[in-house]
């Protein structure tokens, strides 16, 4: 990528610029900067630039970055797909976790966050397509996914995630409408990326999660 601050200013002000022509202004929306398979210094570069949230995908490249950034204040989201297997290490390493989608991984979790430790900040994932092939909740599994977080004084849910087919802005709404109908709406919509996410700031998206349009096209 020719200017990593060049693009890290732009998205911002199209961030800030999508924020404030939402008909109900809801505060600032929370850039979490996607950087999996993304080198130790292209995090370094944006932490410099004042970006603080960096989402990752894939545990143990996580956990391999973060002993190198552990001079920064940074806050981690897990953002990946999550295993029974791997809800220790997520549990002791990241300060979000957006991907919960299974009344099992909730439990797993609160139970094994050091009480030391803040409460995790937790979204429940949900499939809003209904594809086969993507993780993600029902939403109608979505009441006993929140009352398992509940449950956990370890846990502290935030809000709802989708990661949508590519071209269907719909589901924001969808994920939206899902939230307003909970008995208590939750604060936080985790929805939008590179390609969509002033749409999904248009529909009232309070966290976005950029990766390609700030670091440019990474390793598959």
């Amino acid at each position: 990528m020719g200017n990593p601050e060049s693009a890290y200013r732009g998205i911002v002000g199209r961030i800030a610029a999508a924020a404030e022509r939402r008909p109900e202004p809801a505060g600032e929306v929370r850039l979490v900067a996607v950087s999996k398979r993304q080198p130790v210094e292209a995090i370094r570069a944006l932490a410099e630039l004042g970006q603080r949230d960096f989402g990752e995908n894939y545990l143990q490249e996580a956990l391999d970055k973060q002993p190198e950034l552990a001079d920064l204040p940074l806050i981690w989201h897990f953002i990946g797909p999550i295993q029974s297997n791997k809800t220790r290490a997520i549990a002791a390493h990241f300060d979000w976790v957006h991907s919960v989608d299974r009344v099992k991984i909730a439990r797993r979790l609160g139970e094994q966050r050091d009480p030391s430790l803040p409460p995790l900040k937790v979204l429940i994932q949900v499939n809003v397509d209904g594809e086969e092939s993507k993780s993600g909740a029902d939403p109608t599994d979505v009441p006993a996914i929140a009352a398992a977080c509940a449950e956990s004084p370890a846990l502290e849910l935030r809000g709802l995630m989708c990661i949508p087919r590519p071209g269907n802005t719909t589901a924001f709404e969808q994920l939206a409408a899902l939230n307003r109908s909970l008995p208590e709406p939750l604060p936080d919509l985790s929805m939008g990326m590179s390609g969509d996410f002033e749409a999904a700031i248009a529909v009232g998206a309070t966290i976005v999660r950029v990766g390609t349009a700030l670091f440019g096209p990474r390793d598959s």
